[in-house]
């Protein structure tokens, strides 16, 4: 399993507040046989240069690695990201590159809770087009009741664009009719537990993962599982 949407670095954004609350999310990852961890801290460009949020996720993920070898312990690969809230204009912004997951140009794009206009459309489609990167909209099933003009959402879903969804609606009744609906409707879906904390907002992929393949088959997680490889290039 890879979880490829997490806010596991300490005291960088609303995720984890320490490098002690860090380790604990980790062991649970790690018991969960999650082999992978995407570290998306939350990136908003109306609060902060991309630089400085550069610089602070560096900091932060130094001290979570240096208190993992205090500790003597050994995680999975933790790869650096950042869950880039839209913005306008976003597909002309130059440095939107560098919040890609790391070594790639693999973006995770947040989109605004609200219903989408034909500029969200548009943005996003210049981020394929001129920027040329691989865009993955952050837990998709969140945005879905808020289009009730559907014509953008289906536009927005036929751009080569994939999916990323939380596991936190597959473990709710009340969630979870609607996202098994979204998850077969996609062309490949990306797993990601959003924790950021030890209880209300815990690792929860084996779970998630677990009513998947009852409920949907198998062939539904063996098909998340590739195509986070082939993203992450392991």
């Amino acid at each position: 399993m890879i979880d490829f949407h997490s806010h596991v670095l300490p005291g960088i954004d609303d995720g984890s507040r320490d490098t002690d609350m860090s380790l604990a999310m980790l062991r649970m990852e790690q018991e969960q046989n999650v082999q992978a961890v995407v570290a998306t801290p939350h990136f908003y460009a109306e609060q902060d240069s991309v630089k400085s949020f550069l610089k602070r996720r560096s900091h932060s993920m130094e001290r979570l690695m240096r208190a993992a070898a205090y500790e003597g312990l050994a995680f999975m690969p933790i790869h650096s990201g950042a869950e880039v809230a839209y913005f306008r204009h976003i597909g002309e912004a130059a440095m939107i590159p560098q919040l890609c997951i790391q070594d790639s140009r693999v973006l995770l794009l947040e989109l605004p809770f609200c219903q989408w206009e034909s500029f969200v459309y548009e943005d996003i489609a210049e981020l394929l087009r001129k920027q040329e990167l691989t865009v993955v909209l952050a837990h998709v099933e969140r945005y879905y009741r808020f289009q009730k003009d559907k014509v953008i959402w289906n536009a927005v879903m036929e751009l080569p664009v994939y999916c990323q969804m939380n596991a936190g609606p597959f473990l709710d009744w009340r969630e979870r009719k609607r996202s098994l609906d979204i998850l077969k409707t996609q062309r490949c879906v990306l797993l990601g537990s959003d924790a950021h904390n030890l209880n209300s907002r815990k690792p929860n992929l084996r779970e998630a993962c677990s009513e998947i393949a009852k409920r949907a088959g198998e062939e539904y997680l063996e098909a998340t599982e590739k195509l986070g490889s082939k993203l992450l290039g392991t």
